[in-house]
């Protein structure tokens, strides 16, 4: 072990074999560790191995090759393992494990792409020795009952600086992140002066969940050096103790309220899909009989995204329309009505004119009752566009959403396909780079990724729209979406015929029906030349018609 770098590590190993070997039984053993926990609770690793020379300085490690294995890790998803060619000919072979090749990746700081892999094992080739359940903390009686829906206080923010300017600083960003989570539907945020008072104090956070009746706080501190600043948040469930979500954030304090501006965004996107995965777990683990409205809705949102399968949406649909049954003016259930629908149609599950009808219905009805709801509006928005074939129409609503919440992560993936769908790629393309902007690193990045290859190939950029399709797979290997994006780029190139052979038996094995014309049928909100082209890639290609 070279060191410990506050969420990862830095490790030599005498041979490829011995360092590839002890990533899977270090990936393996947490997927077993992590089975039996909570989602927010769960504790997931990326990994990178490179092969080459280092140059050792005392007790550290250093050099292009060091590097290299940074940038593989930063580009392995979540649990898994990414090599470079040298390792792969170094284990090939010797180990059990199946290499898949990625191509050549083009990472940061690294003057030449590198060649990389994705490693993936079976379980039962890699047997690990079965972990201790956590033990659980003892959880005191709230003095206020919880609410039915998520609840959080924002706590002061400590100032650890020594410098009293700060102190304002930290003010100032807590009074923007409680004003803009308070914009959020269905959450309860506790007002500035109760969570305030706190300030200075050293308590329980669970006491402070007792006591203010919240489920969740918000808790952080502020740290100066020289003309940089540091904030480090972390997101605590109240009733347990447990940790959901700790993050930091640097920045030079030139302008202090463009940072300011820029870490409150970026806190705030990134809580609400932590809050809203919590309370999913929470709805889960409930018994199933009397359940209200906001739990059937909850239940159904993971079989909805972020991969679905065709059962997990009927059943995401039944237990939607359970909500609305309970409430019919329940906006944000009728948006994911819409989601579902439009999921069915791009998947070629059940029938076309169904889902475009009843998704449609679904997303008028959203936007009708969900006038100040920003989930309502941006999933409204884009069933509008999508499946009513309005993107005019949906983009406006999105575009509402926004000014509701200007850091509502999803209203901007959205708003980003709509913006293609009439033709302003690139506008969509800076969409989805606030969108990249506001969270480099949640579990929904793939529809980032795969937002990006849209406008990219659109506006003739294919290489790029290449580099975006091959990101998206490394995170869903078996995505149909991404797989035929990639097919299509690769078509215009033309220059890697036998990785375009490759991926067409990968699409056939997924769609054995896939048709030309089935298929531009899910492309009709977009403009006339847009759909040309795109059949023209299909075409060329030599998809079937």
């Amino acid at each position: 072990m070279v060191k410990l770098t506050g969420d990862g590590a830095l490790a030599e190993f005498d041979s490829a074999v011995n360092a590839l070997s002890a990533l899977i039984e270090l990936q393996q053993a947490m997927a077993g560790a992590n089975r039996d926990q909570p989602e927010p609770s769960r504790i997931v690793f990326r990994a990178g191995i490179h092969l080459g020379e280092v140059i050792v300085e005392a007790d550290d490690l250093y050099g292009d090759d060091v590097n290299i294995a940074v940038r593989l890790q930063g580009e392995s998803p979540p649990g898994g393992i990414l090599i470079s060619r040298a390792v792969r000919e170094a284990v090939d072979g010797r180990i059990k494990a199946e290499l898949h090749a990625l191509g050549e990746l083009s990472l940061k700081n690294i003057v030449r792409p590198i060649r990389a892999f994705r490693v993936e094992w079976k379980e039962a080739d890699w047997p690990t020795a079965t972990q201790a359940p956590l033990p659980k903390s003892v959880i005191p009686v709230p003095a206020f009952a919880l609410s039915d829906k998520p609840s959080i206080a924002v706590l002061a923010f400590r100032n650890l600086s020594g410098d009293a300017e700060r102190e304002y600083f930290a003010d100032g960003m807590v009074d923007d992140i409680i004003t803009i989570l308070s914009r959020v539907p269905n959450f309860l945020v506790i007002a500035r002066n109760s969570s305030y008072s706190y300030k200075g104090r050293s308590v329980d956070v669970r006491q402070i969940g007792s006591e203010l009746g919240v489920r969740y706080v918000l808790d952080g501190s502020i740290r100066s050096a020289g003309n940089r600043l540091r904030i480090n948040c972390v997101l605590i469930d109240a009733t347990s103790g447990n940790h959901i979500w700790a993050e930091r954030y640097d920045g030079a304090i030139e302008d202090v309220f463009d940072l300011q501006d820029s870490i409150t965004s970026s806190i705030v996107a990134t809580i609400y899909p932590q809050l809203m995965s919590s309370e999913i777990t929470r709805a889960q683990a409930k018994p199933t009989s009397n359940l209200t409205a906001y739990d059937f809705y909850l239940r159904a949102i993971p079989g909805i995204v972020p991969v679905a399968t065709e059962s997990s949406i009927s059943e995401a649909l039944m237990l939607l329309d359970r909500a609305i049954a309970a409430d019919p003016q329940f906006s944000s259930a009728y948006a994911y009505v819409a989601r579902a629908h439009w999921g069915r149609l791009h998947q070629g599950w059940g029938s076309s004119r169904e889902a475009r009808a009843q998704g449609y219905e679904a997303a008028k009805r959203a936007v009708e009752i969900g006038k100040d709801d920003p989930v309502a509006l941006a999933l409204g928005g884009f069933g509008i566009a999508s499946l009513g074939g309005k993107p005019e129409e949906g983009v406006e609503h999105i575009e509402r959403a926004l000014t509701l919440n200007p850091n509502f992560l999803m209203a901007w993936r959205f708003g980003g396909a709509a913006h293609s769908m009439i033709g302003k790629h690139e506008k969509s393309i800076q969409y989805f780079e606030r969108a990249m902007q506001l969270s480099p690193r949640d579990d929904f990045a793939f529809e980032t990724y795969i937002g990006f290859v849209t406008p990219c190939f659109f506006l003739g950029r294919h290489d790029q729209a290449l580099h975006w399709a091959e990101r998206a797979l490394r995170d869903r290997p078996r995505s149909f979406l991404a797989i035929m994006w990639k097919i299509v780029a690769l078509a215009m190139e033309g220059n890697r015929p036998d990785e375009l052979a490759d991926l067409l038996e990968q699409l056939k094995s997924l769609r054995p029906r896939f048709s030309i014309a089935g298929c531009m049928a899910r492309f009709g909100p977009f403009q006339a030349s847009d759909r040309k082209l795109f059949e023209t890639a299909l075409r060329r290609a030599g998809l079937p018609e």
